[in-house]
């Protein structure tokens, strides 16, 4: 079946095919002073306009451009100009294709080049098995080795690529490693017969201060032995079998001693199993609702909404910045919540007939709840809320944040709920301290909190919040994960040219992007708790719609109507028909 598009409408150009992409490249161009680049691999699908080849020139930047869409992206590699990603799985068009810029090396140029490929990937099935050494080589002449391995998957040409590493580990020639768990199709292809190669290291320290950052850091170990296997030998070593055991082998000391070599060491692994991890949509399908709730900021740093240059200014031909970043984000999420109610709050004004400041109050002022219905009753509430109360301050998140993760401690017993907070704020906020004490302690909850910046705010100290290289911390106080997003809407309203982009299509790049790690927040929350989905033929109940929810308003129904002011597009909304949507992708 088709996937419907952002806005729930079923589209033959969404993705059909899940596939898997081993990326690496070699010999970037070195953009940094000190240092090496950190590359990036961002995939796009062209889903619109005319067809273009791998070599034809890219002339506008590509996530600006609305002919193409982001499928994917790589982890950043910290200084290496031959960067080996970790396999990505993306979504990508059964008929389109795929879009990619790159030069050979030669004379002509020092851009480097990218080697890409790709299987079809349907599930996420792992080998989970433990690993230990025994009488590995010592190569530090003061000390013990630093022993860590390296599994790398082995192609028909030869090469090979780095799928997983293990930890360090300090002074030990018999070292056991954390319990490894490794994507099949990444290691191998799920192929059990093909070979897969392993490394073991000996980590070289480096002086205090001296130390880079990413690969850099393992660019002087020592090599202890190399030893080749295949998943089929890993499996031998199951649960009550014994240990399979495979030799290392160190081919310059093997030249060098001849026939008195014996071997580098000895790996043992055991308890090897395969394992299969639920996905998104196994929860999704299995009943697992979203519960969404948004804070907007009415702080006076937004400007009087009257004023042109606010914020907040309500223009007649198009959307402000928080009725895009409202809209971008809503219109995925109403699809995975049945109810199709929201939590919709304020914070940082004075309401009216009140002296004092509200850190937190209910949106809709009209009925004096935060329970709203439908994408439209969240716009309305809204504006309804800035033509009522007085914007001031400060910007203080702790509360908003403290107030939605109560409510998510209500849904820690099993998996029929995980809670999704969006705050769009203008500006740098005044209660950082409590902010990642109340982010620390929401941490173990089955909860997401996206934050949209808007504006031209430096928002530079809230990217500490996102904590995507490591997790959040505050004095020896550390994050349980990470379950926050950071972005900035500015990147997303113009097209590098000074144009404006179309509503739609800033919506759509948003959306994307703040949306992005919730699949991965939900699952990863499960599988610390031990969730799994339920099955699909007795999923959890679903709420229903209040009764007086009209989804032609929210561009879900059979007939969609004239949508808000400032949201026209070139098509006749009123007379355009739209099938019933299933979930869209959330990316």
């Amino acid at each position: 079946m088709n996937q419907p598009s952002s806005l729930g409408i079923v589209d033959s150009s969404r993705p059909k095919t899940n596939v898997r992409l081993t990326i690496s490249a070699n010999h970037l161009q070195d953009l940094d002073v000190f240092s090496k680049s950190d590359p990036i691999c961002l995939i796009y699908e062209k889903t619109s306009g005319k067809k273009s080849t791998t070599t034809e020139s890219i002339e506008l930047a590509t996530w600006q451009d609305a002919q193409w869409t982001e499928r994917g992206r790589t982890e950043v590699v910290m200084n290496n100009l031959n960067p080996h990603y970790s396999t990505l799985k993306a979504h990508l068009g059964k008929h389109g294709e795929i879009g990619a810029q790159w030069r050979n090396k030669d004379k002509n140029t020092k851009m480097g080049s990218i080697t890409i490929r790709a299987e079809e990937d349907e599930k996420m099935e792992k080998i989970q098995f433990d690993v230990c050494g025994e009488s590995l080589d010592k190569k530090d002449f003061f000390g013990k080795s630093d022993p860590y391995l390296n599994f790398k998957r082995k192609f028909d040409d030869g090469s090979t690529h780095l799928v997983h590493r293990t930890e360090v580990k300090q002074k030990t020639l018999d070292p056991r490693w954390a319990t490894v768990q490794i994507n099949t199709q990444t290691l191998c292809g799920k192929d059990g017969d093909r070979p897969i190669l392993i490394e073991c290291y000996d980590h070289d320290k480096w002086k205090k201060g001296e130390e880079p950052r990413g690969e850099a850091k393992f660019s002087r170990d020592d090599l202890i032995g190399t030893a080749q296997t295949t998943l089929n030998e890993l499996l031998r070593g199951g649960p009550g079998g014994e240990p399979v055991e495979i030799l290392l082998t160190n081919e310059k000391k093997k030249a060098k001693k001849g026939d008195k070599y014996k071997s580098s060491g000895t790996l043992k692994i055991w308890n090897s199993k395969i394992v299969v991890e639920p996905t998104f949509l196994d929860f999704i399908s299995g009943g697992t609702q979203l519960d969404f709730a948004v804070a907007v900021d009415f702080t006076a740093s937004n400007g009087a909404p009257k004023n042109s240059s606010s914020l907040h200014y309500m223009a007649a031909d198009r959307p402000n910045q928080y009725e895009l970043a409202l809209r971008s984000v809503l219109s995925i999420c109403q699809h995975y919540n049945s109810s199709k109610t929201f939590e919709a709050f304020g914070f940082g004004a004075k309401l009216p007939y009140q002296s004092s400041v509200s850190a937190i109050f209910p949106l809709d002022l009209q009925r004096g709840t935060s329970q709203v219905i439908g994408i439209n009753g969240v716009m309305s509430a809204y504006r309804h809320s800035l033509q009522n109360v007085q914007l001031y301050g400060p910007t203080n998140f702790a509360p908003i944040i403290d107030t939605v993760a109560q409510k998510a401690q209500n849904m820690m017993h099993d998996s029929a709920r995980y809670q999704i907070l969006l705050i769009i704020t203008d500006g740098i906020i005044c209660d950082m301290h409590a902010t990642i004490r109340s982010i620390i302690n929401a941490s173990g909850l089955p909860l997401s909190i996206i934050i949209i910046g808007v504006g031209n705010e430096d928002f530079e100290k809230m990217h500490e919040l996102d904590s995507d290289d490591s997790l959040l911390q505050q004095d020896s106080r550390i994050a349980q994960r990470d379950i926050v997003q950071f972005v900035t809407i500015r990147e997303f309203l113009n097209n590098g040219r000074g144009l404006y982009l179309d509503p739609d299509v800033i919506q759509e790049n948003l959306a994307r992007e703040v949306l992005y790690e919730v699949p991965g927040q939900l699952t990863g929350y499960m599988k610390q708790r031990g969730f799994e989905p339920r099955p699909v033929d007795t999923p959890w109940q679903r709420d229903s719609p209040p009764p007086e929810y009209d989804p032609i308003f929210d561009g879900i129904g059979t007939k969609r109507q004239a949508p808000p002011l400032g949201f026209q597009n070139q098509i006749n909304p009123v007379t355009q028909e739209i099938p019933n949507a299933s979930a869209p992708p959330m990316y």
